[in-house]
């Protein structure tokens, strides 16, 4: 059976939806093919916090998104300025100037146009109080360039997205992967091939937007691209990001593009299951970890937990613990700084969390040896420096003498109870992926567009390397998704 539309999108998270509502302003018959059921929809976007990265002024360039919030809240806050020159800044410093020139000004410069526009179609936004600031008596001082997610997380994004395109009359098919694309005599896309629930079934379009993730979720092109030990890795989020929409593309003449060997991966609860818990979704992620010490299995530290924001480390340092013996880590936290720790994140239900009231008993506990870890924790106490702790700047209080050192919010190690939690690798999504031009359209490997194939959100390639600046991959999903949407609605009329 051959059906036709204007629009064809593969996939069904942010850049998705995104790329469906951009479509749907300029034609009839949009259709996106979601490869999971509808119990399991949403793709990665379902298992974040729901951080965007967005640019801006100051706290009143953001209240139009914000209605919610009264002054008396607003004259409360402290939030810095996060100019677009602060995110490209960002972006350059932390994927060491590789990200795309054209690719990254386009994220940057159309950041808070999108959140404006997707608030327009309904997604409803807040300030992250719970994971970006810290109180200061009657004053919440937000910190690290990242201020605003959805309400509800990434379930809530995902419902509201649904929404928003339900209401316009865009199509949305359940258990469909797509399994290949239509070509013409020259190479053009012109559909898709889908496996329904009426069978094989081809489908008809002037344009497809593929959105459908990277290749996390298939442990043979991790450990491919990746390397050693990452077909061990968790999975933080969807089962159903395998690389399909990757391969397709790549089979029909696109250029591969980008960190193939790169990812997003942090620091997850060694207890989660092998792929994303639908339930605590991104609260297996163990991220307070700037104000603790993080040990091996050896009970030796091995990063900086302090070098920077953890919005700036956290997607590179989950690549860290799989280097570690037995791919293993554990956080260590006193009496001082367990109450500071993320709720929603070291209270889950389920947390992999062990007490006790001397750093020995702990070390017995976690099945270390108790005078490696007593050792490693001596050493750190007498290094740590004198000054004022201040979680919500990088206050410079950090050791001297020990390496690795912890360059801030160093604090001794040295009230009970101790708490330790342990923690493995936890893959997010992939950085290798596809070439696009600014109108998101995939290039084949001469550099130019392949007619009809249109790219968004982690299946494109070029905006990451080695690391991220939190909160941007939904952002580029966003401002992409957008861009390919509208591009890919355009062809309609040639």
């Amino acid at each position: 059976m051959q059906q036709g539309y204007d629009v064809v999108i593969v996939g069904g998270g942010n850049a998705a939806f995104c790329a469906a509502h951009a479509a749907r302003e300029r034609v009839e018959r949009v259709l996106m093919l979601e490869k999971a059921p509808p119990e399991r929809a949403g793709g990665n976007s379902f298992f974040t916090a729901g951080a965007f990265r967005v640019a801006y002024g100051d706290l009143d360039a953001l209240r139009p998104i914000l209605p919610g919030l009264t002054d008396e809240q607003a004259a409360r806050i402290v939030l810095p300025p996060y100019r677009e020159a602060d995110f490209m800044a960002d972006l350059r410093r932390l994927t060491e100037g590789r990200c795309d020139p054209e690719l990254a000004e386009i994220l940057v410069g159309d950041s808070a146009e999108t959140v404006g526009w997707m608030h327009a179609k309904g997604v409803r936004w807040e300030l992250m109080y719970r994971r970006q600031s810290f109180r200061d008596g009657d004053t919440i001082r937000f910190w690290g360039g990242l201020a605003v997610g959805t309400v509800d997380g990434g379930n809530g994004l995902i419902e509201q997205h649904r929404a928003a395109a339900i209401a316009t009359g865009v199509e949305i098919r359940y258990d469909c992967p797509v399994v290949g694309l239509l070509q013409d005599a020259r190479g053009g896309v012109t559909g898709v091939v889908c496996h329904g629930p009426n069978g094989r079934e081809e489908i008809d379009a002037p344009a497809v937007v593929l959105a459908c993730g990277g290749f996390e979720a298939d442990p043979r092109m991790r450990a491919t691209y990746l390397g050693p030990n990452w077909d061990i890795a968790k999975v933080r989020g969807t089962p159903y990001n395998t690389g399909d929409g990757l391969q397709m593309a790549l089979a029909a003449g696109a250029q591969p593009y980008g960190h193939w060997s790169g990812c997003h991966a942090v620091f997850w609860d060694a207890g989660a299951p092998p792929s994303g818990d639908w339930e605590l979704t991104n609260r297996l992620s163990k991220l307070s970890y700037p104000i603790g010490v993080i040990v091996n299995r050896e009970a030796r530290r091995f990063v900086d937990e302090g070098a920077d924001f953890r919005n700036y480390t956290y997607a590179k340092y989950g690549a860290e613990v799989l280097r570690q013996p037995g791919a293993v880590a554990y956080q260590l936290f006193d009496a001082r700084t367990e109450p500071l720790l993320r709720e929603d994140e070291y209270r889950a239900p389920g947390a992999s969390r062990i007490e006790a009231a001397t750093i020995r008993e702990l070390a017995e506990a976690l099945g270390l040896d108790p005078d490696a870890l007593e050792r490693t924790v001596d050493e750190f106490n007498a290094a740590v420096q004198p000054g004022d702790f201040n979680p919500s700047v990088k206050d410079g209080k950090g050791t001297r003498g020990i390496d690795p050192p912890k360059s801030n919010w160093a604090q001794p190690l040295d009230r009970p109870p101790f708490v330790a939690f342990p923690v493995t690798c936890g893959i997010t999504f992939t950085f290798g992926g596809l070439r696009i031009d600014t109108a998101a359209r995939v290039l084949d490997r001469s550099d130019r567009p392949i007619p009809g194939l249109h790219a968004a959100g982690e299946l494109v390639g070029g905006l990451f390397y080695h690391n991220y600046p939190g909160g941007s991959g939904l952002m580029a999903g966003s401002v992409f998704g957008r861009r390919a949407g509208r591009t890919a609605a355009d062809r309609h009329d040639r």
